[in-house]
């Protein structure tokens, strides 16, 4: 891929994506096999002027050695160094950059288990600075194609030839591969905000689904929240930013507790490195009260009950399936592009900033409201070519959301 291509992209995840500020410090996560690419992101932060970029490096093969030789105990241990840093992170609110490029097998053979326990043992040291901080400092997700994960995309192909298609691909879904990205990028949010206006007017009460694959189910929407899509603005600063580098999506929070039927996947779902294919989850009473999977049905299970959140749901999007990333035909195998290929639903956490006026509220405001909280908030995706979805609305009105998978709005 052409570095001026790159370079570009790098550019539109800087300053769409984090738009990072003056003076402001930016965190990076990245793999280790992203010098070059992390280079170019750096370098436009700096021009954006920012205080310091700090790199969080990590390799899948030095996870697994971590969970191989090391205890529950050993790694569940949160040193005083890591709480003063959290405590310096909720008084400075960097910019955090997280750039993907994960294998998704990359953690195969991993003890899932123990994985799950040190994730239950330090979530509530963490919670408390991921509480403060929610909502108040810029964010952004996007992909960078890594060896693993390009090998697994287009598996026929040599390495070199494999990366250079997810480049492709990459680029083409991010409305990047132009001349002007930043234009592109413009343009897709001003046409994702008129879609939620819409959505925001007609008062949906609740969503039901129904598709040939069996899915048959509803969803009570939170009637203090709005529809979101596209950027987003920070709390305190009044930044504006754009958190997923691609985004088709247009999402809300629905009502803990208020879900009924069944509904089952339309892709595989990448989780903790590994996948989990031809699944359904049955609700009632808005919990999920049956997990099955034809692969890594222990997984599935193990989500779903990591918390007393995690088997309710926490979001739900609305992507039609003839979206930029559906139509390229290509299974991502990585959710970030995958959940935004079709509709999907999300367990665990919601959205706190979808609530009317949320800065208002406190955490136990929104968790009166319905608002679920979890450790967890996972997306898995259940569009297909063939779903109907209609809105029930409070006047009492019924509006076809979509039909054969797109939008009829």
């Amino acid at each position: 891929m052409k570095k001026t291509m790159l370079k570009k992209y790098a550019k539109l995840i800087v300053d769409v994506g984090a738009n990072v500020q003056k003076g402001q410090d930016v965190i990076i996560y990245a793999k280790f096999d992203q010098i070059e690419f992390v280079t170019f992101v750096v370098e436009y932060c700096y021009k954006r002027k920012a205080n310091s970029v700090h790199i969080e490096w990590s390799d899948d093969r030095l996870t697994k050695l971590a969970y191989k030789y090391r205890s529950v105990t050993s790694l569940s241990a949160v040193p005083d160094w890591v709480i003063k840093r959290q405590e310096h992170l909720v008084v400075t609110n960097p910019a955090m950059i997280y750039l993907l490029s994960d294998d998704p097998d990359g953690l195969k053979g991993i003890n899932q288990e123990k994985m799950a326990k040190v994730r239950m043992n330090t979530y509530p040291i963490y919670k408390p600075f991921k509480d403060q901080r929610e909502n108040k400092y810029q964010w952004c997700i996007a992909g960078v194609p890594g060896a693993g994960w390009a090998k697994k995309v287009f598996p026929n192909l040599s390495k070199n030839k494999a990366i250079e298609e997810l480049w492709k691909a990459i680029l083409k879904t991010s409305h990047a591969d132009g001349d002007d990205p930043i234009l592109g990028w413009t343009n897709h949010n001003h046409n994702l905000k008129n879609k939620i206006e819409k959505l925001n007017s007609m008062e949906i009460e609740y969503l039901h689904y129904i598709s040939d694959n069996g899915t048959n189910f509803k969803v009570w929407l939170n009637p203090e929240a709005l529809w979101l899509a596209g950027s987003e603005t920070t709390l305190n600063s009044n930044v504006e930013y754009s958190p997923n580098i691609p985004s088709e999506e247009c999402f809300t929070t629905p009502i803990k507790g208020k879900a009924e039927g069944i509904v089952y996947s339309s892709k595989p779902l990448s989780y903790q490195g590994q996948l989990i294919k031809d699944f359904y989850v049955k609700f009632e009473n808005g919990k999920v009260v049956e997990a099955k999977a034809k692969e890594n049905e222990a997984l599935l299970k193990q989500m779903v009950s990591m918390d007393e959140g995690a088997s309710y749901l926490g979001e739900v999007a609305l992507v039609p399936f003839d979206s930029p990333i559906n139509n390229t035909g290509i299974l991502f195998f990585n959710t970030l592009y995958d959940e935004n290929a079709s509709c999907h639903l999300a367990l665990g956490a919601g959205f706190s900033n979808c609530i009317k006026n949320y800065e208002k509220y406190t955490k136990d405001d929104f968790k009166k409201m319905g608002v679920n909280d979890s450790m967890i908030h996972v997306d898995f995706m259940i569009g297909t070519k063939d779903l109907h979805i209609v809105g029930h609305c409070f006047d009492g009105k019924d509006i076809d959301i979509f039909k054969n998978g797109n939008w009829a709005i």
